[in-house]
């Protein structure tokens, strides 16, 4: 269920939200988390029912497993679930890739057959490894099987995170705000449900046929100047990040609402100044589980430079892979996995520091050259649109692919301002928050802004579209 759609915004969250608060007052908190669970499960069947079998397929292999572990302590037991997590990604996400590559090399067809991909895997997959290796470590602690299955399937992080430890979530279902009505929370909600909203239907929806021209004039054989490459590069550039914060805004505030405080996964990370910055800023719940799940068993930075330098390699390489079975991501985290090494390399090998302007600027550029290869088709097409953005096309000025796309260019105006300048999401619901109009109207306010966020989003398309980082 779209979260920019009538359905979800005007059927599906205030049914939910009035229910939940009914239930919570009337029946206890038990029920409540009992009927936001079948919630969760009905938002996730929605899009295509057979992926709601393996969801659940999942969580009770993973639920048997961590008790089992908890009761042993056992490491052999953890690496099963471990490895069963990974196989079931695997199969589901890369199985084609590597059909495709077994049948380039040796002309032999493995018979793989077509696998749609289920929504959210990537994320709950990692999301119950990151459990079982809690429980092994003793971090946490089992819950029941009604808690386990909401943790899992908590519909506002389920499709694209952020990434929920379960010893974040659990406590909280034992605090009196949760699924209470409280007009602060209501309050906090909305304005980040609004505000993510914008963000995605206003600006990056706005800039994707920007984006779009660019990839799809190329692999027709147009002839690009380096203007074209690098207008559309930016409306991607920009497009990615609204795009993927207006869904961490929408998470959180939709949490919010129920009384529950989501990690935060998103922090204006196009204001960094270097490219381990970058890291801590973008997708930090991804980030955050790659440095303790596998760089830190890898051996992090204990064992020397070059050790530390492979293990970044290793973890922006499996990165890369995480977001999509094709080459070219693979390529995107190797690059950068050579930024993150030139970054370290230069922190540890002098104490000259750059002037903050050229080092926002190369971080940047470099970001934006990543993710060519990001959204390309394959390699061979990014590599063509980097050498054009590098100047090795025939023209360097000219925009006939864009002469008929006046709003892009508006758009991406507002977009670089608001990146660069504005206070991001939670920094706005601190301060509108802490203002003498009250939750109440401030409420008011968000609510009326959201709706009006999905109007316009109905006047410039003819329906929602799913979020980039659904696909992964």
């Amino acid at each position: 269920m779209l979260f920019a759609s009538t359905t979800f915004l005007v059927g599906f969250l205030p049914t939910v939200l009035l229910l939940i608060y009914f239930i919570r007052h009337a029946f206890g908190a038990r029920c409540a988390i009992a009927l936001l669970t079948l919630s969760s499960l009905v938002s996730y069947a929605w899009y295509f029912p057979p992926f709601l079998l393996l969801l659940v397929a999942s969580v009770v292999a993973n639920y048997w497993l961590g008790n089992l572990v908890y009761l042993t302590g056992s490491r052999l037991l953890t690496s099963l679930g471990i490895i069963l997590n990974l196989g079931l990604l695997g199969w589901y996400k890369y199985a084609g890739l590597i059909g495709d590559l077994v049948e380039s090399v040796s002309g032999q067809s493995l018979g793989v057959p077509e696998i749609l991909l289920p929504l959210g895997i990537s994320f709950f997959t990692f999301q119950q490894i990151a459990y079982l290796v809690d429980i092994y470590q003793q971090k946490t602690k089992p819950s029941d099987v009604l808690e386990y299955l909401f943790f899992v399937s908590f519909f506002p992080q389920l499709i694209a995170g952020p990434i929920v430890h379960h010893k974040e979530l659990m406590p909280q279902l034992k605090n009196t705000r949760f699924a209470e009505f409280n007009s602060e929370d209501i309050a906090a909600g909305l304005v980040l449900l609004s505000i993510g909203l914008a963000k995605k239907v206003l600006i990056a929806d706005r800039l994707a046929p920007g984006a779009d021209t660019l990839f799809e004039a190329q692999a027709l054989g147009i002839q690009l100047s380096a203007a074209e490459a690098w207008f559309g590069m930016l409306c991607y550039t920009f497009q990615i990040y609204f795009d993927f914060s207006g869904y961490a805004d929408i998470a959180l505030g939709l949490a919010r609402m129920f009384g529950l405080r989501l990690p935060v996964n998103f922090a204006s990370p196009y204001k960094s100044t270097d490219i381990i910055e970058f890291w801590r800023r973008w997708h930090i719940s991804l980030s955050t589980f790659l440095r303790d799940y596998l760089y830190h068993p890898l051996g992090g930075n204990r064992h020397g430079p070059v050790r530390r330098y492979a293990n970044l390699w290793i973890v922006m390489l499996i990165g890369g892979l995480w977001h999509g079975a094709g080459l070219q991501f693979v390529v995107w985290g190797g690059l950068h996995g050579v930024y993150l090494t030139i970054a370290h390399f230069w922190r540890r090998s002098t104490d000259r520091r750059l002037h903050p302007a050229l080092a926002f600027a190369l971080t940047f550029i470099g970001v934006v050259i990543a993710w060519v290869y990001f959204r390309a088709d394959n390699i061979l097409q990014a590599n063509e649109i980097i050498w054009v953005m590098c100047g090795g096309g025939v023209d360097l000025f000219s925009t006939d692919i864009y002469a008929n796309q006046a709003l892009p260019s508006v758009v991406l105006t507002f977009a670089i301002l608001i990146a660069f300048f504005a206070p991001n999401s939670l920094e706005i619901e601190e301060r509108v928050l802490n203002q003498s109009l009250g939750t109440k109207s401030v409420a008011w306010f968000a609510f009326s802004g959201s709706f009006a966020a999905l109007a316009l989003s109905q006047i410039y398309s003819s329906g929602g579209h799913a979020f980039i980082y659904f696909q992964f």
